[in-house]
């Protein structure tokens, strides 16, 4: 494959069609813009995604789509009607949420499925087969239960992280802001994390999971990555070399001439 560029913004056309001729997947990171712990950047969800992405797209080939930052969540409302959602009520004890600082993400499951069906329309419509999303907890859930709804009505065949790789502690973003998702961030983007804004002494804010002041290193983050990347690309090239392909041209005719 002649074009080392992955990400579709950087793409010319041509590139474009030498991509998705021989590979026709994307890989769509599913984002947030939310609280993950004093330690790790607002948008840990999509960073992670996209960072896996990209070395699975320069092994094996497929483009990958500019991650989202809008994604469902649980939500919760006090007396005061304040609305809350994801870790704005799950970091806190019973009946005390709090707004953390910074996130600023959430959509409803309807609008999200609205979102998601439109992008799906549109990746078809340029020529892929497969799609795989990964990244947000609830976003990547959403996305895996409208699988058979993307193929009926897109034609497409979507797959997770989750799917193609590991679970549990040795999968891709399996905690919030705990040892695996700190430990991949440490792998991807070590400039982003500052492990010593957790105080030894008190219990990390937005945390759910192995506590990373303990389990996260970027070592482990690297080892987590390769297995699974290496996992998602062996099935991948098994399930693309089955596919009916279709080679894309750019060939107009009738070219109004614009120029002034």
């Amino acid at each position: 494959m002649g074009c080392k560029k992955v990400l579709y913004e950087e793409l010319q056309p041509n590139e474009f069609i030498e991509r998705i001729n021989e590979f026709p997947v994307a890989y769509l990171p599913l984002g947030t813009l939310e609280w993950h712990g004093l330690h790790l950047p607002l948008g840990a969800d999509g960073l992670q995604a996209r960072g896996v992405f990209e070395r699975i797209a320069h092994e094996i080939g497929g483009i990958v789509i500019p991650m989202l930052f809008l994604g469902p969540d649980k939500v919760a409302k006090k007396d005061d009607d304040a609305i809350y959602y994801g870790m704005d009520y799950i970091s806190f004890e019973d009946g005390a949420p709090q707004q953390l600082e910074g996130s600023a993400y959430y959509m409803n499951k309807e609008q999200f499925c609205m979102l998601l069906d439109t992008i799906m329309r549109n990746l078809s419509r340029a020529g892929f087969k497969l799609v795989v999303g990964h990244g947000h907890g609830p976003s990547t859930k959403v996305f895996s239960d409208r699988k058979q709804i993307f193929r009926e009505k897109f034609g497409l065949i979507t797959y997770t992280l989750w799917e193609l790789g590991y679970k549990g502690a040795d999968g891709i973003q399996t905690d919030h802001a705990a040892a695996n998702e700190t430990s991949i961030v440490m792998a991807l983007r070590p400039d982003l994390v500052s492990l010593e804004k957790l105080s030894a002494e008190s219990i990390p804010v937005g945390v759910w999971g192995e506590d990373p002041r303990k389990g996260a290193s970027a070592a482990r983050g690297n080892e987590i990555i390769e297995k699974n990347v290496r996992l998602a690309c062996q099935k991948l090239v098994a399930i693309v070399s089955n596919m009916p392909r279709s080679e894309r041209r750019i060939e107009y005719r009738n070219v109004r001439n614009l120029l002034k």
